[in-house]
């Protein structure tokens, strides 16, 4: 079976994650995805197959190679979809030798453009699969998933082609930011992985954004407005005044590559209460601290300004850059630089404008770079994924499997 076939298959099911929610995973519906992936493991032939009770899918694709001393690899992706989105009642379109114009998204009568999205250029002459414009497609990242599962119906059917034992895992709840909480690393048995998720095929990524959360809260005073002259203490304009007082420029609407910003999320209140909640961005970790200053430095002058207690930031970091966990692992880019040459394709490597799995886990003690699945525009109605890049991945970790089992511990 190819990839895309599967994933035609794994869109039918609805596995957004909820980032109110306690439990992990976070929403039922994974749990029901991830059954069905391990009856499709078990049937394919996978060992030591077992979803825990966290949600968290493994299995191993066995070596055939007696006496076998080299690395063992493993890949990633995860089964959740984000929830802002419609992620129930998908109709993905196959759109056969795309001529390289605007494809008209058939339930919303949007259009998925190239001038819009030059990137589509890539996938002229090619197959894309699309949504009807009225969901997100999820193949973020569930075409990951399909290619994990397609390598590992390609190894298991190949007796001829000698491998090392091959990881799979399949993770819950990455979109709201806990896809590694609960990874079992030590028994996942994999000394070093790739994740899958998202991105053109032949994109590399190995340096993610440090980042940290802000949550600003604000005490007013309400007078009325009558009589507020001098008295007054409005929490919602303060709370636009402590916006304003951050750098202009560095918010992600005017920010790409490795700028770092300012996110405001959230902001809630009235008069005399007032929240906002901001995520802080940034490739290099003395910015991102340079950030949390520069908010802390607002704050000192609002409550010089308006007295002290007016306003009161909570700041915590979320995760951290892996390029410093991958740096003394640096085979694992060269490797999958080589893997991508040989499927005919030029590498790119690209900073991840945000987290991934892979961040998390290469801190955990598991290197963890990540590779392209063949899609864009994710999170969104205009969601799409080439076919023939989602080959390619499956050809690309064959590489990998072929490069690593090469090699001595």
């Amino acid at each position: 079976m190819r990839p895309y076939e599967r994933l035609l298959n794994y869109v039918k099911y609805d596995t957004a994650s909820d980032g109110a929610s306690e439990t992990c995973p976070s929403t039922e519906k994974q749990l029901v995805f991830a059954r069905a992936l391990e009856q499709e493991m078990k049937e394919l032939g996978l060992s030591n197959v077992r979803l825990d009770e966290n949600g968290y899918l493994y299995g191993t694709v066995p070596g055939n190679v007696d006496n076998y001393a080299g690395p063992v690899l493993g890949f990633i992706a995860h089964m959740d979809v984000v929830d802002d989105v419609p992620s129930w009642d998908i109709k993905p379109r196959i759109v056969e030798n795309y001529d390289g114009g605007d494809i008209i998204l058939e339930g919303s009568g949007a259009a998925l453009s190239p001038v819009e999205f030059p990137e589509l250029a890539r996938c002229k002459g090619k197959s894309i699969m699309v949504t009807d414009g009225t969901t997100l497609l999820g193949a973020d990242d569930k075409a990951g998933i399909a290619e994990i599962l397609t390598l590992c119906e390609v190894l298991l059917k190949d007796p001829d082609f000698k491998h090392g034992p091959v990881q799979v895992a399949f993770t819950p709840d990455e979109e709201i930011g806990r896809g590694a909480d609960m990874f079992d690393v030590p028994g996942f048995g994999a000394d070093f992985a790739y994740t899958l998720d998202g991105g053109a095929y032949g994109e590399l990524e190995y340096e993610n954004f440090n980042a940290a959360s802000l949550k600003v809260d604000i005490k007013g005073k309400n007078i009325h407005p009558g009589s507020a002259k001098d008295k007054m203490k409005n929490a919602l304009t303060i709370g636009m005044e402590f916006e304003y007082l951050l750098p202009a420029q560095q918010k992600p609407e005017f920010t790409e590559k490795y700028d770092g910003f300012f996110h405001l999320t959230d902001m809630q209140g009235d008069v005399e209460n007032a929240s906002m909640r901001y995520i802080l961005r940034d490739h290099d970790a003395d910015k991102l601290e340079r950030k949390k200053a520069d908010a802390m430095a607002a704050a000192d002058f609002l409550n010089r300004k308006y007295g002290e207690g007016t306003v009161t930031l909570t700041i915590k970091d979320s995760y951290q850059n892996m390029a410093d966990q991958i740096r003394p692992h640096w085979h694992l880019v060269d490797n999958a630089m080589e893997a991508m040459r040989r499927t005919g394709v030029e590498p790119v490597t690209v900073p991840i404008r945000g987290g991934t799995d892979g961040a998390r886990l290469s801190f955990m003690g598991l290197p963890c770079p990540n590779l392209g699945t063949g899609g864009g525009n994710f999170h969104g109605k205009l969601e799409y994924c080439c076919v023939e890049e989602m080959d390619l991945a499956v050809d690309c970790m064959k590489h990998l499997v072929e490069i690593y089992s090469a090699m001595q511990k």
